[in-house]
Parts: C-alpha cells; structure tokens; sequence
C-alpha cells in the first residue's frame, strides 16, 4: 500500500486537491447563497451545487492534461502562455455548456414555484460565460502555483542530493583520470621505445607528465575551452599507438567555431578512453576512433564513435561513463544530455551541452 501511494502520489494529490477545491467552492455558494423562501431546501439548489461539482472536476480535469503537456517550466516562454489561455477559454466553453445546459434542464423540468433568489435573476448568458472563465482561470492559476511548489521543492531536493554525491563524483572523476593500467602500460611501452627511439620515447614521457598535470590540475574546475581539451585527448591518441600501433586510427572532425566553447574537463578523453579500451582494444584487426563536433540549434555536439559492438563487460563499474552522466547533470540540469549506442558497426556516444 505504501509502494502504491508513493508511486502514485502526484495523481493522488491531483485528486485530492480537485476535491477540496471544488468542494470548497460549493461550501462558499452554499453559505451566501439566501435562503428566500426555503430555496436552499429544493433539489433545484442540492441538485446545482452537485452539478456545480462534478463539471467542475470533469472540465479542470481535461484542462490538467492539456496542461502536462504543454507547460515546460524549464523553458517557459510567451507561446505557452498563448496555448494556457486557448485551453482556458475551451475548457470554459465546456464548463459553461454543460452548466447552462443543465441549468436549463433544472429550471425547465424541476420544482414549480420555486422563487429563485434576486442575485440570480441578472444572469444572463454573456455574464455566465464571463464568469465560467473566471473560475476556471482562477483554477489554472491555483494549479500552476501548486505546480510551480512542487517544482521548486523538486529542484531543492534534487540539488541537495547532488550536492550529498558532488565528493563522491569529484573522486570518480579523479578515479576515471588516472587509469592505472593505462599509466602502467605507458610508462612499460615508453620503456621499451627507448631502445628504438630516444627522442619519440622523451616526447612521450612529456605527454604523460603534461597528462598527470591536466588531469590533476584541472580536478576542481568545472568548464574549460573545448580546445584545451582536445591536446589532452591527442597526447592520449600517442600514447596509446605505441601499444595498439597501425591497429589504431583516429580521425578528428572538429569545427573551429566550436574551439572556445566551455566543456566539463575530462570529459572527451574519458570517452577516447573507453573507445579505445573497451572498443579497439578487443579487436584483432584494430579500428578507428573518430570525434566529431559540432554546434546545432544552441548545443554543442560531441560525438565518439568507434568500430565495434556494444558491449557491457561483467563486473563492470561503467565508472568513466557514469563519471560523465553526473556532471552533466550536476552542472547543467536537464539542459543537457549525454547517450551512448550502436549505429552501423560503431559504437557512438553523444553529448549534448547547452552554449555558454
């Protein structure tokens, strides 16, 4: 029972609320309507507070799911405002149909001689209608309110479980930077380069240290210039063609107006990262990491793609890639969005940054 109510308590809550409130608006007529000559005693009154009732939780009740679909309260704007006041003055028409329609019926069928009070006799159609879209715009206004709460104290509860998981995400993301098995590798590949090669196998040794230092200093830093990025991400692309060597290809399609633009640090790398250890590495033949970016309808666009299957190993933590989800959350909300699968024979993944 306790699953359920939970499960289900914004619906509850709707239904509680619809009737109070309509409740409540029968109790207020009920109370300063006069009592002239016993009128609140027919079933004309009983039977109008209840029709009052059940048609104002049938059309606000049609209203609210016109309403969930359209209201956006992350990104509220003039045309919602235009669509809130086409469902209010529909749902009004419905509302003032169906009450003059029963009304009519009630005073052509119901009690004879029954002396309507003389606040009631200036209603005529036009002040009917006028005052069916008052109620209901009166409606809208209470539902947004509730609304626009339940939001904020969402967004409050949200953002402080956030800011509990903020250190626990800081030490994944220093976790995901510095791979052990990658550093191993590096230093046991740089080594036996040296007898090859001393000059390439110092200028590795200088992207590993510039490595350790980006990774380290940029730990507490929450965007850089997408271009800072993508030299810690080809320093990785050197480093690991020494082990992976012609097996490896990379291809990097980026456009220059996307160069300036603010990304979490790491984040490209940790998906190079996992192109190359969960994709190229598992394939005899090699394959190829590609990274795209682009800039389309206020986002920018990041793309890796690399040849293989999507595979989930056993015993995986999946840490790089849920190092990645939280701080895109953390920092940008539902603004932006990051998503990973297989198109073609590559596994792609994708980010979604909303424009500084």
């Amino acid at each position: 029972m306790a699953s359920f109510i939970k499960k289900h308590r914004w619906a509850i809550s709707f239904w509680l609320v619809q009737f109070l409130s309509w409740g409540g608006l029968v109790f207020i007529a009920y109370a300063f309507t006069p009592d002239t000559d016993g009128y609140k005693a027919t079933n004309i009154f009983k039977y109008g507070l209840l029709s009052t009732f059940l048609i104002g939780v049938f059309s606000t009740s049609i209203l609210r799911y016109y309403l969930k679909s359209i209201i956006n309260f992350d990104a509220f704007g003039t045309g919602q405002i235009i669509k809130i006041l086409v469902g209010i003055s529909l749902v009004s028409l419905i509302y003032f149909g169906l009450s003059y329609g029963t009304g009519y019926y009630m005073g052509k069928y119901g009690e004879e001689d029954v002396k309507v009070p003389e606040m009631y006799k200036d209603f005529g159609t036009g002040l009917l209608m006028i005052n069916s879209f008052i109620t209901i715009f009166g409606w809208t206004i209470f539902y947004i309110s509730v609304k626009i709460a339940a939001k904020l104290n969402a967004n409050r509860v949200e953002r402080a479980e956030l800011n509990a998981t903020l250190r626990q995400a800081q030490l994944n993301t220093l976790k995901g930077q510095i791979n052990p098995h990658f550093m191993f590798n590096s230093l046991n590949n740089i080594r036996g380069l040296m007898l090859e090669d001393v000059e390439k196998s110092r200028d590795m040794l200088t992207k590993l240290s510039e490595m350790l230092r980006y990774s380290l200093t940029k730990n507490n830093v929450n965007a850089i210039n997408l271009a800072e990025e993508l030299e810690m991400v080809e320093n990785y692309i050197a480093l690991s063609k020494i082990q992976f060597e012609d097996r490896l290809e990379f291809i990097k399609e980026v456009q220059d107006k996307t160069l300036e633009q603010k990304i979490p640090p790491m984040i490209i790398q940790l998906l190079v990262e996992n192109a190359a250890k969960h994709g190229i590495s598992n394939l005899k033949s090699g394959g190829t990491i590609k990274l795209l970016t682009s800039l389309e309808e206020g986002n920018l666009i990041i793309k890796v793609a690399n040849t293989g299957t999507l595979q989930i190993a056993e015993g995986s933590t999946q840490l790089g890639l849920q190092n990645i989800k939280q701080r895109i959350r953390l920092l940008y909300g539902d603004q932006a969005n990051f998503s990973i699968e297989e198109i073609n024979g590559e596994v792609v993944a994708t980010i979604k940054i909303p424009l500084s």
